[in-house]
């Protein structure tokens, strides 16, 4: 089975719907709660790090990756999502995809100088109130909205580190 068949599901109207996984990277700020947002390499808007399934990853160690690779973030991502949005992936000028993304919740330890994608994007950290207004999905802008970090010792939290070496 190829990539596409294994990254699928359908609508009910039988439309294809690819799955990725995202990371809500986020720390405790002097005013509090912050939540990191990074351009998108194609428009520049703010969007999280998101991408498709990876081989041998979990679903938050993928999330994990992408939040290493797009914005150099290191930290603890929780097993437990934090919901879903959906978008329309453009794919070429003239073709798009539906994808339904599942968020990660990613307590940020460490941002680094250099980052895979460093080049090819912009981060900054945006009050949560703040940021639900900059990213243009509804369901994404609700979910940092009602963001509140999890209450320490419910569920251990993955290091991204770890997540790194896996694949």
């Amino acid at each position: 089975m190829g990539r596409r068949e294994e990254n699928a599901a359908h609508c009910a109207d039988g439309a294809e719907v690819r799955l990725q996984y995202a990371a809500l990277c986020w720390r405790e700020g002097e005013a509090g709660v912050e939540v990191l947002l990074i351009t998108s390499r194609d428009t520049g808007r703010w969007v999280i790090p998101k991408g498709w399934p990876m081989a041998g990853l979990s679903p938050e160690q993928a999330a994990a990756r992408e939040a290493w690779e797009e914005a150099g973030v290191e930290g603890a991502v929780s097993p437990v999502s934090l919901g879903r949005f959906g978008y329309l992936k453009e794919m070429t000028a003239t073709a798009a995809v539906p994808c339904a993304v599942a968020v990660y919740g990613l307590r940020v330890e460490t941002l680094a100088n250099k980052f895979p994608e460093k080049a090819e994007r912009k981060r900054r950290w945006f009050r949560p109130d703040e940021a639900a207004t900059l990213v243009r999905e509804p369901d994404l802008a609700a979910l940092i909205q009602g963001f509140t970090p999890p209450t320490q010792g419910r569920q251990p939290p993955i290091s991204a580190k770890s997540a790194q070496r896996r694949g």
